[in-house]
């Protein structure tokens, strides 16, 4: 089969889920076949320690449809799916879970999404989700609200394992360190806008348990604030550190000029005065006056790295004629 008109790559990132490959794996198969699309289902190993990797390399010797990345350790699920982005030859490229939660019917409503209406990205919805509602449903609520927030972008599960991207989108971003998270918002800020969700049915997990707890939504918020700090400012960080050091240093040089104009005033009526290095205030302007200064050293200092930096001109084009 010629990769180049495959229509589908479905990319699994897994770690210890050897008791579902199998039964997913089939599953895929069914519906593709059902469908008559030409794919791939790009399997990542990312380091697990049980016999997952040898069930995928079973599962390609039988079906070439099946292709296999084994990590030598645990990276984690955004270096597992930059390999699978990288490896993807499908005009559509679909994420999903190696749990069995996600449902691979959802697939086809979700490729004609992409392929028919002309959308970027479609983002699973879990509506009704099988998870503890106390330490999966409400800490997950507050998240995407925060997320919606931030990026702009109006989905209820940014998190949600299961989405479908045209094939330009994995392409055009880079996926690190815990940014799987955010790849709608990687690509808004690469261009990609058509982004839309389509709720999809989650099912309970079947074998194991889930590889996350709730620390993921703490680091998940660190996350989206270092990735919306690097999206506004990345190429422009005077804009941020000199703005910001430029008001800190006025605030602080007001306070300290008034509290010495406020005494020599009262000096030359013959009013009680309190000696400026008597008052708290006058410390804590001189500490905004040097918080300022250093502010806006950093952003020079990041400005003169940006302007070196490799990436300083690059952008992505849609179209050239």
């Amino acid at each position: 089969m010629n990769n180049n008109q495959l229509d589908l790559s479905i990319v699994i990132s897994l770690f210890n889920e050897e008791e579902s490959l199998r039964e997913l794996a089939k599953w895929i198969e069914d519906v593709m076949v059902k469908e008559g699309y030409a794919y791939e289902i790009i399997m990542v190993d990312d380091g697990s320690r049980d016999n997952s990797w040898k069930v995928v390399r079973e599962l390609a010797e039988k079906n070439k449809c099946i292709r296999g990345i084994s990590f030598r350790r645990n990276y984690g699920k955004s270096a597992a799916l930059y390999e699978g982005f990288k490896a993807a030859n499908g005009s559509v490229v679909v994420t999903m879970d190696a749990d069995l939660q996600d449902s691979p019917e959802e697939i086809p409503e979700m490729y004609k999404m992409i392929t028919e209406q002309g959308y970027d990205i479609v983002s699973g919805w879990k509506q009704h989700r099988q998870d503890n509602k106390l330490t999966k449903n409400l800490p997950s609520k507050l998240y995407n609200a925060t997320a919606r927030w931030i990026t702009g972008i109006k989905l209820h599960d940014m998190n949600c394992g299961l989405k479908a991207y045209r094939k330009e989108v994995v392409k055009n971003i880079e996926v690190y360190g815990e940014m799987h998270r955010y790849i709608p918002y990687l690509a808004k800020n690469a261009g990609f806008d058509r982004i839309t969700e389509k709720p999809v049915h989650h099912q309970k997990r079947k074998y194991g348990k889930s590889k996350f707890g709730v620390e993921r939504f703490v680091n998940g918020f660190l996350d989206l604030l270092s990735l919306w700090f690097l999206s506004k400012f990345s190429k422009k960080p005077m804009h941020f550190f000199g703005f910001t050091g430029l008001v800190t240093f006025f605030i602080g040089g007001i306070i300290a000029i008034w509290l010495i104009i406020e005494k020599l005033v009262n000096q030359a009526n013959g009013l009680r005065f309190r000696p400026v290095t008597d008052q708290p205030l006058f410390y804590l302007a001189l500490v905004a006056l040097v918080v300022g200064i250093m502010l806006f050293l950093a952003g020079f200092i990041c400005e003169m790295i940006s302007r070196n930096s490799g990436e300083r001109n690059h952008y992505n084009i849609r179209e050239t004629l």
